[in-house]
């Protein structure tokens, strides 16, 4: 996976689960070969091996558990994230936080698996106190933005500046609210190396053209 990247998360909107899943994932991998930019998706654990076997873009589980092989029922395990062909992970999304000691083994587990691990934080200063568990990537989204019609590129610029400038540089995704290019654009000129962003491109009534935009707003950034 390379940078600057923007990751889709399909949560699990029924745009995006189950066959729509897959047809989705395909959207993504067309528009990744088409324009030469980097995509990566989140998707659902019923999903993920079906998704993974689909397409060649990086595909990240929506959460994982810190935990081996063993009586852990209901739990996701990350070697078996792993392996039916994941990437990564998201964690402590704001819609599964998880404690700072949970989050300190789960990474600790996906490093010893091998998966990538993008680490959700709300604000800039829980970014910084973040830095200390060594995730991949730290993608920071003000809660009250996540689904909406502003994005955090233009009601908090200051947000992304100050996450790169806490975390440094090469570490910062932003997310919450990205729609369109200018989105994009604005995130990366200020420091960030990519976007997470979900029901702008899962809820769109063509998501060809809404990535094809976005991708557009990544080249120009």
């Amino acid at each position: 996976m390379k940078l600057p990247i923007i990751i889709v998360n399909f949560k699990l909107y029924e745009q995006a689960t189950g066959d729509n899943a897959i047809e989705l994932a395909k959207i993504h991998e067309r528009v990744a070969k088409e324009t030469g930019a980097d995509l990566a998706i989140a998707v659902n654990p019923i999903d993920l091996a079906r998704v993974c076997d689909a397409v060649s873009i990086p595909v990240f589980a929506q959460h994982i558990d810190p935990i081996k092989f063993g009586g852990h029922t209901g739990h996701i395990s990350p070697d078996l994230v792993k392996e039916v062909g994941a990437y990564g992970t998201l964690l402590n999304h704001a819609e599964y936080p998880m404690g700072h000691e949970t989050i300190m083994k789960s990474i600790e587990r996906c490093r010893d698996v091998g998966l990538f691990t993008v680490l959700c934080a709300d604000t800039p200063e829980t970014a910084k106190e973040f830095v200390k568990y060594n995730p991949d990537l730290i993608a920071v989204e003000p809660p009250e933005l996540i689904g909406g019609d502003i994005s955090v590129s233009k009601a908090g610029p200051h947000i992304i500046e100050n996450a790169v400038k806490m975390v440094g540089e090469n570490r910062i995704l932003v997310g919450a609210g990205i729609r369109d290019p200018e989105d994009v654009t604005i995130a990366l000129s200020l420091g960030a190396v990519g976007v997470l962003l979900a029901s702008g491109v899962t809820k769109a009534a063509d998501p060809y053209l809404v990535l094809q935009g976005l991708v557009a707003g990544l080249k120009k950034g």
